[in-house]
């Protein structure tokens, strides 16, 4: 699509073409004849995805996820090539075609027939579950090994190792002496894999029902919603709400990030897209290659730790709660303010650092564009606005994709006629396919850790390992928090936001609230910590794909992003840490929540002062140094913390005051003399 005002308009990577983005592996470049086939197999997906919420099927949920899988598992194999082998140039064409080889077919017909398999005798197969047959475990293990390479495909190696180990722990950890923690009675091959396919807790869990009943309704909404223009609008809006000042354009990106994931649902995917339109503007403006691409990596990210949508594994958290989606957006409201205040004191700072200059980048007012496109919001305020009122968010975005359905053709240019409308279906389940995947194979951890106990056991082994370095309850939760942190930040390295969550979720979640923390707590400390693997070096996808658009150097890229990302490390450890966090998840009283946010935003501009190295001038590193303290006193949340934070944070601004008077003092004396 093409977006950008002024007249000049700048083209952006498509959906397809930003699919690489999207997952840690890209996607076949199919020939345009196989294309066809796939995306009408995707849209036919997509319209039974949606007929299902208002006509679901008698059977009941599990029967509607073996055929979600015996659905999306062959695409998955056919899209997403087995191995990277160069593909076949064609020095007539930009680009060349990768298309599925017998090997592919062969697998795909394969996961199609095990998936569909229990579907002949449903009632029967679930009753033998105590006692499967050999053809149901034979069935269920090429299921599992097409599983497996189908993540492996979409994601890389790592959460099939995983898997593998989960299920080598299920045989043999009978075998492990009976006075260490992790052993259990072990299980034969058949009961694990009758636990992975015949019960709820594994392939037909709590991951893929979140992948098969809302993530894919989101997926098509936001495909509905670019192809309705939606997309072009909110960065046209934002580039038209800043024009003069000169730190206009990072509030640009800042704000364009925010609306354009909503479209999006991938933080790469939207800081690549922003980054193609931003980047020109940005380098007029002044900024450096890095710190810009820090800021569009940063402002990708935000959007998936923000309401309306978020990311995919909020949804999870609230099958994991039992509570209604809409209450897992409260949970992110206040930290969201505190996300986005971070990002744009760390953009005052660095207009400031780097001299930037304000760059005309619309001919259009803001209002303007609200009055004549502004209906592009109505079908968000529509999700809020029916969970509201007690409707189920997979119905709540299905009256929203009818909606913007509806309100496409106020716009010629992005009616919703057949071939758009084709498209927008096809490319919601295209981008479901590796969430699915994923969601699938962490059933395999999810089952694991259910039939042999295993989270209450290393729950109680990382508590242990905390208490053995001290007694005080404090301290320990502390550590334990703190190595839940790093843990969550190094399963996000290697494998996608969904998967960390659902594993961290599964094992350290459960030492968590042995400790006196709060489920909620925990699961929002967890996903943060996921979502932020994505700017955390040494991988940081996002800022790797950034670094690429701008021409920056990647280390330094990812520093960037780390730096404008810092207050959303810090503030989780308050939700778990301190008596008054859950405040800041929205629990508890309004005053309550108003003074925690109040002085959150202290602590966030104290974090800003230390990482930007600027207060009214140019901060000293003893200035930096002062303010350290002062954000983790102040994020303590409690009231003697919190004095002795502002009294720190009032030295290292009076210090700067006075050193900014003294410069006025001897400019003003040279320019007398």
């Amino acid at each position: 699509m093409t977006v950008g005002a002024g007249g000049g308009g700048v083209t952006v990577p498509s959906e397809e073409e930003l699919a690489e983005y999207e997952q840690e592996r890209p996607a076949r470049r199919l020939r345009p004849a196989l294309d066809r086939v796939v995306s009408v197999w995707c849209a036919i997906i997509s319209v039974g995805v949606l007929a299902q919420v208002f006509v679901p099927l008698p059977q009941g949920t599990q029967f509607y996820l073996v055929i979600f899988l015996a659905a999306v598992l062959p695409l998955t194999l056919l899209c997403y090539r087995g191995f990277r082998v160069p593909a076949v140039i064609n020095p007539f064409k930009a680009r060349s075609h990768d298309d599925p080889g017998v090997a592919d077919w062969v697998l795909a017909l394969v996961a199609l027939a095990v998936c569909v398999y229990p579907l002949f005798d449903f009632d029967g197969y679930l009753e033998r579950r105590q006692a499967p047959s050999a053809l149901d475990v034979a069935a269920g293990a090429v299921l599992l090994i097409l599983l497996l390479e189908a993540c492996r495909r979409t994601t890389g190696w790592v959460l099939p190792v995983f898997s593998l180990v989960f299920i080598a722990y299920a045989y043999y950890g009978g075998y492990l002496p009976y006075t260490w923690s992790l052993s259990h009675q072990g299980f034969n091959f058949d009961a694990i894999i009758a636990q992975f396919t015949m019960g709820t807790a594994g392939f037909y869990g709590t991951p893929l029902t979140v992948a098969a009943s809302y993530i894919v309704l989101f997926t098509i909404y936001g495909a509905v919603l670019d192809y309705s223009g939606a997309g072009k609008f909110f960065i046209d809006l934002s580039f038209a709400a800043f024009k003069r000042s000169r730190t206009a354009p990072g509030r640009t990106v800042t704000l364009a990030g925010f609306l354009l994931g909503s479209v999006s649902g991938s933080g790469t995917a939207t800081a690549v897209s922003l980054g193609t339109v931003s980047w020109p503007i940005l380098r007029r403006a002044g900024y450096p290659p890095e710190p810009a691409g820090g800021m569009l990596a940063a402002s990708g990210i935000g959007a998936i730790l923000s309401p309306p949508t978020l990311g995919a594994a909020a949804f999870i958290i609230a099958e994991f709660l039992q509570v209604s989606y809409l209450k897992v957006l409260g949970f992110a409201v206040i930290p969201t303010l505190l996300y986005y205040l971070g990002i744009l004191l760390a953009i005052e700072i660095d207009a400031r650092k780097h001299g930037t200059t304000s760059a005309e980048t619309s001919q259009d007012s803001a209002l303007r564009l609200l009055l004549r496109f502004g209906y592009h919001f109505l079908s968000l305020f529509v999700i809020i606005g029916f969970m509201a009122v007690d409707v189920p968010p997979f119905k709540a975005v299905v009256y929203a994709v009818i909606i913007q359905f509806g309100l496409s053709f106020l716009d010629r240019e992005h009616r919703l006629t057949g071939k758009p409308l084709f498209k927008a279906l096809a490319q919601g389940t295209r981008s479901v396919l590796p969430v699915a995947a994923t969601c699938a194979t962490a059933g395999v951890i999810v089952a694991v850790t259910t039939q042999t106990g295993l989270g209450l056991n290393l729950a109680e082994i990382i508590v242990d390992a905390a208490r053995g370095l001290t007694d005080n309850h404090t301290v320990v939760l502390i550590l334990t928090v703190v190595l839940s942190g790093f843990a969550v930040l190094i399963l996000g390295l290697a494998v996608p936001v969904t998967a960390s969550f659902i594993i961290a979720a599964v094992i350290i979640a459960p030492a968590l609230v042995n400790l006196g923390v709060t489920q909620p707590e925990a699961y929002m400390f967890i996903f943060y910590y996921a979502v932020l693997s994505e700017v955390s070096p040494p991988t940081a996808l996002a800022a790797v794909a950034t670094s690429a658009i701008t021409g920056g150097r990647v280390m330094p890229t990812m520093w960037q992003a780390w730096k404008y990302t810092l207050p959303a490390f810090l503030v989780p450890f308050a939700f778990v840490l301190t008596d008054n966090g859950a405040h800041l998840l929205g629990q508890g009283s309004f005053v309550g929540m108003v003074w925690t946010t109040v002085v959150s935003m202290l602590a966030v501009a104290a974090l800003a002062v230390v990482t930007g190295g600027w207060v009214f001038v140019r901060a000293t590193w003893l200035e930096r140094a002062v303010c350290v303290p002062a954000a983790a006193l102040l994020l303590y949340l409690a009231p003697v913390t919190i004095t002795a934070g502002i009294c720190l944070l009032l030295v290292a601004v009076v210090i700067n005051l006075v050193r900014r008077q003294r410069q006025t003092s001897a400019e003003e004396g040279t320019l007398a003399s």
